[in-house]
């Protein structure tokens, strides 16, 4: 069985730090085995420090963490100071115990841990948006994505803030056991098997004045017409304004191109159709957008990596899982 263990250290969220185990726990076989086994552990055993105002016991020590398929790293109180704050002697040596082919994941700014250890060293990684900056020049070695949820580089993961180490865990676990899995995961724990865009929908802008112009009228006005085809001029025509300028208010409002956008929309609205209607592929195609049968499973397939039937069985096989288990 898969070992997943979280390292809880001095001054951990708690929010983050219960991610692994409600994801990776949560996931069973269709005979209803657990798929993982989730530690927790510290430094050492006994208590440890939250950045709440509560500690939490955990029955392990870092004598766990050679024992690990996946190491992670939820994030903790420590202010972004200098590299030797992130990689005190004893966290060092806990680390320098990880076997040779192990997934590492960090999750927000633990993304610090793992780069003052060297270990992103030439790879690409991400953080929370708040510390992007600061983490690249920190780490100039480290390929710092800021826009993204979450980055794979090999055997490191990275997930930018606090919920994206959801978005992260529900990646590790469709790669390991499918998106049939990943979706019965997702609906027991209430959470989206995937997320749209990036960490710039989150991150804060100036407010616009009262009578600034937006596209949000424009991607309402959007969303109501997905079954026919949607050009950027008209997308701007409609929200009066050149192409140029509604590009780029888009994205920023966004987080993504209105040409991303508007697929991943056609996208969501073909996924509702194939899950709450009987609708022919070549209608469901139709309706949201895509034209052909062969151009939505094109998409599907590019965005959740199965075809439109396969989703649809997927989808109410999901629905099947008995009450008393959610």
């Amino acid at each position: 069985m898969h070992r997943v263990v979280v390292l809880a250290l001095e001054g951990v969220y708690p929010f983050e730090l219960s991610i692994p185990f409600r994801i990776f726990g949560s996931a069973l076989s269709e005979s209803g085995e657990p798929l993982y086994e989730v530690l927790t552990c510290g430094i050492d055993r006994g208590s440890v420090r939250t950045s709440a105002d509560f500690n939490v016991a955990v029955e392990h020590g870092a004598e766990v963490i050679p024992t690990a398929d996946t190491l992670v790293i939820p994030p903790f109180a420590c202010g972004p100071t200098e590299v030797r704050d992130w990689l005190p002697a004893p966290l060092a040596e806990a680390l320098a115990g990880v076997r040779p082919g192990t997934r590492m994941v960090s999750i927000c700014t633990a993304s610090y841990v793992l780069a003052a250890a060297g270990l992103l060293d030439g790879r690409s990684a991400t953080t929370h948006w708040n510390e992007t900056e600061h983490f690249q020049r920190m780490f100039p070695r480290v390929k710092v994505d800021p826009d993204v949820l979450f980055v794979e580089d090999g055997d490191m993961y990275t997930a930018a803030g606090v919920a994206a180490g959801i978005d992260l865990s529900m990646h590790l676990l469709r790669l390991d056991h499918g998106s049939e899995v990943a979706n019965r995961v997702a609906r027991l724990c209430v959470v989206p098997p995937w997320r749209e865009g990036g960490q710039a929908q989150y991150i804060e802008h100036p407010v616009p004045e009262p009578d600034a112009a937006t596209t949000s009228a424009t991607r309402v006005w959007a969303l109501e017409h997905l079954h026919r085809p949607l050009s950027l001029a008209e997308l701007a025509g409609h929200a009066r304004m050149s192409v140029r300028t509604f590009s780029r208010r888009f994205r920023n409002e966004v987080g993504m191109t209105p040409g991303r956008w508007l697929t991943r929309q056609r996208v969501e609205y073909a996924r509702r159709l194939l899950e709450t209607t009987d609708w022919p592929v070549d209608h469901v195609a139709d309706r949201s957008g895509f034209g052909t049968a062969a151009s939505l499973r094109q998409h599907l397939v590019a965005t959740i990596g199965v075809p439109p039937m396969t989703y649809r069985h997927t989808f109410r096989a999901a629905e099947r899982v008995p009450a008393g288990a959610r």
